[in-house]
């Protein structure tokens, strides 16, 4: 089992279900990624573990402890981040102030981890007395995967992280995640850009309408046949 597991999880919006008993799962130290084509349900499936959705069938699990009726702030407090893909940063607050943000549930000193974020994100320590709101998209990016990683998560859930940016920071971003990953973190990870995303995978779930279609290794996945002309054009 998992270290973060969303079982065959049954839900969506009003009374139409978007997922349809899909399961989703990290460990430490490892990215999985979600991918499959738009409306398959990939968002879904992490708003639904990150307890922004109720489950009609299906439970959340974290260390084998069942977490599916916790809000999304107490799964914070149990190691979980969550970076949206829209609006995740405060555009009117500097850089500083939004990593500080990210610290809310923490009651000890935080400048260490503000040092290792800078660390990961040099740029930002260099344009840390300026409003996020004045930043590129991908330098906003990069301030919120450092605020949620001020609470010093287990798992780092990224919701589309390379939307909007280019190939360059999309590489940039994508390098920064994987140096998260080797610090223990687990990543778990929507993307879009497929190819791009199981290529640092090592785990892949390919969702179809809420279902799983294949589950496997990103290197599995990128040399099936099928997957590549189905979903990674060849």
């Amino acid at each position: 089992m998992s270290f973060l597991v969303g079982e065959n999880m049954v839900c969506g919006y009003g009374g139409a279900d978007i997922l349809h008993g899909c399961t989703v799962g990290v460990d430490p130290g490892e990215i999985a990624v979600v991918v499959g084509p738009n409306g398959a349900g990939k968002s879904t499936a992490m708003k639904a573990m990150f307890g922004m959705l109720d489950l009609k069938e299906g439970q959340v699990l974290l260390e084998g402890e069942d977490i599916t009726g916790l809000k999304p702030q107490e799964r914070v407090l149990r190691g979980m981040g969550f970076v949206p893909q829209n609006h995740n940063v405060f555009t009117g607050m500097t850089v500083e102030e939004n990593l500080e943000m990210g610290a809310f549930i923490r009651r000890d000193d935080i400048a260490a981890t503000m040092e290792q974020v800078y660390g990961l994100f040099p740029i930002l320590k260099e344009k840390r007395k300026q409003p996020a709101g004045e930043l590129s998209g991908g330098q906003r990016q990069q301030v919120a995967v450092g605020r949620a990683l001020m609470t010093q998560p287990k798992i780092l859930m990224l919701d589309e992280p390379t939307a909007g940016v280019s190939p360059i920071v999309m590489d940039e971003l994508f390098d920064r995640i994987i140096e998260v990953a080797q610090t223990g973190i687990a990543i778990l990870m929507v993307e879009q850009n497929a190819k791009q995303a199981l290529n640092i995978a090592d785990r892949g779930f390919v969702l179809v309408q809420g279902r799983n279609a294949y589950t496997d290794t990103g290197a599995a996945l990128m040399a099936d046949p099928e997957v590549r002309r189905a979903f990674l054009g060849g």
